[in-house]
């Protein structure tokens, strides 16, 4: 049961916690009664989640990109938590870069790699004495793109593959102290991450010729992207699988969320290859004749 794990000293760390997912996470799992450090940039954000949350919400400022940013949380939330540890750290910031990897800069792909990879691998490294410490546990947020790969998408989708071979090592890994280490696999999720960056946007910093080669493929992906965020379930819906992670006797190594994510798990696994792609070529084609 839920409640089992949870005492007044269940402390969990979750970064992106801003928005989507990861505010989802901080306040569901206030909810159930965790202390939750959740991971901001702005003063702002963490303002905004305070005056949904309970007083066990406490916002902290983390970039995970930064050395001395995660060390300075780590710092604070050792100095809260003393000899308690953590319970549990959710490792959910993250950032979508898209593009045609003939012309991506260089640049966005370091950038991406460095928020979705590294940085999750660098807030562990700091935050894995307080989880030895709580008996806690470790829950990655992936994608149902970290075990398929859609064109123009492929610098997020290669972050999240990397996610998924790097959770199967730490899982192993952390094995002798009883750390688990899950992974949650979310589908089509209302979520403004794939709204930071625009296909508008992403072409203007790209050359003439991308347009040309690209346009119309970047633009059926913007109409897959809307409308994926009209029809995708919420965010709470994670929140609650990620909670099942933190708490479970028994928790998944993997945790497929949606149906549609279910559905492409369990359908483009028995694909060859080319005909996977095949399928997946020919709904970009529909989209791009689609008005709207």
């Amino acid at each position: 049961m839920v409640s089992n794990r949870i005492t007044s000293q269940s402390a969990v760390l979750v970064t992106g916690a801003s928005t989507g997912i990861g505010e989802a996470c901080a306040l569901y799992l206030d909810k159930l009664g965790f202390w939750v450090f959740a991971g901001v940039r702005k003063e702002r954000d963490g303002d905004a989640l305070k005056r949904k949350a309970s007083d066990r919400l406490a916002p902290v400022f983390i970039d995970v990109t930064d050395a001395a940013s995660i060390a300075s949380a780590a710092d604070r939330v050792a100095a809260a938590v003393g000899e308690s540890g953590l319970a549990g750290l959710v490792n959910n910031a993250g950032i979508a870069v898209i593009g045609p990897l003939e012309f991506l800069p260089i640049s966005e792909l370091r950038k991406q790699f460095e928020v979705n990879v590294i940085g999750q691998i660098a807030v562990t490294q700091a935050f894995l004495s307080l989880l030895r410490k709580g008996s806690g546990r470790i829950v990655n947020m992936g994608s149902i793109s970290g075990r398929l790969a859609a064109p123009l998408a492929g610098p997020y989708a290669a972050s999240k593959f990397a996610l998924e071979a790097l959770t199967d090592s730490l899982r192993v890994e952390l094995r002798p102290w009883g750390i688990s280490v899950s992974i949650i696999e979310p589908g089509k999720i209302i979520t403004p991450i794939w709204k930071k960056s625009t296909v508008e946007e992403i072409m203007k910093g790209l050359p003439k010729e991308a347009q040309v080669l690209y346009g119309s493929r970047m633009i059926a992906l913007q109409r897959m992207i809307d409308r994926a965020s009209q029809v995708g379930i919420p965010p709470d819906a994670v929140a609650k699988v990620v909670a099942h992670a933190l708490t479970a006797k028994r928790p998944k190594t993997r945790y497929l969320v949606g149906r549609d994510a279910k559905y492409m798990a369990a359908i483009f696994r028995r694909l060859p290859d080319r005909v996977r792609d095949w399928a997946i070529a020919q709904r970009l084609e529909q989209l791009k004749g689609t008005q709207g």
